[in-house]
């Protein structure tokens, strides 16, 4: 008789050890649904970000290449800037390389889930880059 109940009290350990480790399993596959999901979303403003300030750094100077001007670099690159400063989170920087500009975002987003396990937050980035050459 003492046999038996032995026996069920190690199932009952058992069980518990599974059911720990498949909550845990699961709390993990929602934080990489939940907040991968979040990164993804970070990271297409980010980019979001980087292409219209080049856009915008390419606008700038579009009258001065289209008139046969040289291209105002620092002209190219205030326009990028001011671009940024209306992303709120996201920092920026853009800078001349030859050609054009190009415009490099970074942002990051709190985890949710992942947060369980030290993970506290998900880098995004973002780059585009915009010629400022005619053709």
């Amino acid at each position: 008789m003492r046999d038996q109940r032995d026996q069920r009290d190690q199932r009952g350990q058992a069980l518990s050890v599974f059911v720990a480790v498949s909550v845990f399993a699961l709390l993990l596959v929602c934080g990489l649904v939940v907040d991968g999901g979040a990164q993804a979303t970070a990271t297409r403003r980010a980019e979001t970000a980087a292409a219209l300030a080049a856009r915008a750094a390419a606008d700038a100077t579009a009258t001065n290449r289209l008139a046969g001007v040289d291209a105002d670099a620092g002209q190219a690159v205030a326009a990028a800037q001011r671009v940024l400063a209306g992303y709120p989170g996201i920092a920026g920087q853009a800078r001349l390389v030859p050609g054009g500009v190009e415009v490099t975002t970074r942002t990051e987003v709190a985890t949710v889930f992942l947060s369980l396990i030290g993970i506290e937050s998900l880098a995004a980035t973002g780059t585009a880059t915009a010629s400022l050459e005619d053709g």
